[in-house]
């Protein structure tokens, strides 16, 4: 099955901390309005983790607030503070990829939904979030169990 998968390149703003990531070149993002995402304003797609890279030495210069659950890791750039990616609580298994620290030429489309982060539990089982870092084999594999 195609999913029409591309290489997106981005990273924080001092250039520090840069990644990849292989998702479709049309993607929905979340904005969230939890405690920490409505502070950071940062509207964010999720990905399975086995399709995000750091690369370089950009893991020297992240560092990790957690709160709450402590099940979210939100990472952020230690020089310039800018919130690139992180682990969601909803997807601990993938990378939530802030969409405007993506470079720019490879998204082509942003479905931004809202995520009720105030109401968390309810929102996580009506929005169906939880899929988004699942790739086709681990979703049919859990569908046939």
């Amino acid at each position: 099955m195609d999913l029409g998968l591309v290489m997106h390149s981005g990273g924080c703003h001092c250039r520090k901390v840069k990644w990849r990531v292989q998702a479709p070149k049309s993607v929905v993002a979340w904005d969230c309005d939890c405690s920490d995402c409505a502070m950071r304003g940062n509207t964010h797609f999720i990905v399975p983790a086995s399709r995000f890279q750091l690369l370089g030495d950009s893991e020297r210069f992240v560092t990790t607030y957690t709160f709450g659950s402590h099940t979210a890791k939100h990472t952020f750039c230690k020089v310039c503070g800018i919130t690139s990616f992180y682990r969601p609580r909803s997807n601990p298994d993938g990378v939530s990829v802030t969409f405007r620290c993506v470079d720019p030429g490879t998204l082509v489309h942003v479905e931004v939904r809202r995520f009720d982060g105030k109401n968390w539990e309810s929102s996580y089982a009506q929005t169906g979030v939880a899929s988004c870092s699942k790739t086709d084999e681990s979703a049919q594999r859990e569908g046939s169990s």
